[in-house]
């Protein structure tokens, strides 16, 4: 045991002899250290708020104006986000005062969706929201509690009671009807997005490719038609009877006395996944072309976000397996654009023609819009605008 101690004690030293660092590196104070850190903190949550908000203004349009398409999944909604500092993660607790501005004694309005009803009842962002219809508004899980309590109350106008530079009012406000599809929004440079049916998560690097509104309406289109067409579902339905022809293959060839450890039916379980998968993914665009254009987004230019994409994923351009490949993307939102512009000029009504068309053969990865959700990485808040 000795001996291993200065084997161990001798090769430490010889480490630390070797290959260190000859340059004469200037000294740093923690305590400068510890402010500019403190800065960069700052400037990175003022930056998640005002993406996020450009994410949810975005997203309130989208959901309201296509609630018809929903099945019964609506929500009340005001178009309004808040929060205290007890509701973030710990990590953002000591800074997000000064970031934001926001108290820790009532809820904070951060950021209000311009023409929402929360802005027609004349809330901004700063104010402080107490409570609604006299029910006091918790200081943690804030953005949780008011989406759950206006669902639980409905469409019916809410009495909010508020705080200005320590001046109090209360406000009606008159929530709309809109899909109950949450955004989460994720720092992380996958440009990438998912939906698992419900939610839809939003990478940050795919709102950095999306350089219009109209560009960010079309992701986020595409996501919400992937749940309303139930395409997990399909694909799910899929995966199942892959398996079941496989596994019977496996089966019939245990009878004869050959044992294949199931591959049969794992293979055809993928295939079944990979089923349809590429023409899922050409529905959702061509669905969410649609949603954008009902939400007021003029569809100009947006197929230019899949040029991005494939200078972002250059895999993309070429291959191809669960996803288009981006030319045929880049040309089907063109076409697409053109069609609706079209039934705008004839007075028809903006409804997709969802009569299934086979996309031609293409060889693709799976590198552009997913339809399952990605690997969440912690955020500084965990809800989305109500």
């Amino acid at each position: 045991m000795r001996k291993s101690r200065w084997w161990l004690s001798g090769v430490s030293v010889l480490l630390c002899a070797a290959c260190a660092p000859v340059s004469r590196l200037p000294q740093l104070s923690a305590d400068d250290i510890a402010a500019e850190q403190r800065i960069q903190q700052i400037a990175h949550i003022r930056k998640y708020y005002s993406e996020l908000h450009r994410i949810d203004t975005v997203a309130f349009r989208i959901r309201t104006a296509n609630r018809a398409d929903c099945r019964g999944w609506e929500s009340p909604q005001i178009g309004l986000y808040a929060m205290t500092p007890q509701s973030l993660p710990r990590k953002y607790r000591s800074y997000s005062r000064e970031a934001l501005d926001i108290t820790w004694a009532r809820p904070t309005v951060i950021s209000v969706v311009e023409g929402s009803p929360a802005a027609k009842a004349g809330i901004v962002a700063g104010d402080e929201i107490i409570a609604l219809d006299g029910e006091l508004i918790p200081l943690t899980g804030t953005a949780g509690w008011m989406a759950g309590w206006l669902k639980h109350h409905g469409a019916r106008p809410v009495q909010a009671n508020l705080r200005r530079d320590g001046v109090d009012s209360t406000v009606t406000i008159e929530p709309v009807i809109g899909c109950a599809s949450p955004i989460s929004y994720i720092v992380a440079g996958d440009p990438t997005a998912g939906t698992d049916g419900n939610k839809i998560v939003i990478y940050s690097g795919i709102a950095d490719l999306a350089k219009t509104d109209a560009q960010l309406a079309h992701v986020i289109g595409h996501e919400l038609a992937h749940a309303n067409l139930g395409h997990l579902d399909k694909q799910r339905f899929n995966q199942v009877l892959g398996w079941l022809g496989g596994t019977a293959i496996d089966v019939g060839i245990l009878a004869g006395g050959v044992s294949t450890g199931g591959a049969f039916g794992k293979e055809f379980e993928k295939a079944g996944i990979l089923a349809y998968s590429v023409n899922f993914e050409r529905e959702a665009d061509y669905v969410g072309a649609y949603y954008a254009a009902r939400a007021g987004y003029d569809l100009n230019g947006v197929e230019e976000f899949w040029r991005a994409l494939g200078l972002a994923n250059p895999d993309s351009i070429r291959l191809a397996r669960t996803h288009p490949i981006t030319a045929v993307r880049f040309l089907q939102i063109k076409k697409v654009a053109a069609e609706i512009a079209d039934k705008r000029r004839r007075n028809l009504p903006l409804v997709p023609d969802l009569k299934f068309v086979p996309s031609p053969e293409e060889p693709a990865p799976d590198l552009a819009l997913h339809t399952e959700p990605p690997r969440e990485e912690p955020a500084p808040d965990d809800a989305s605008m109500f």
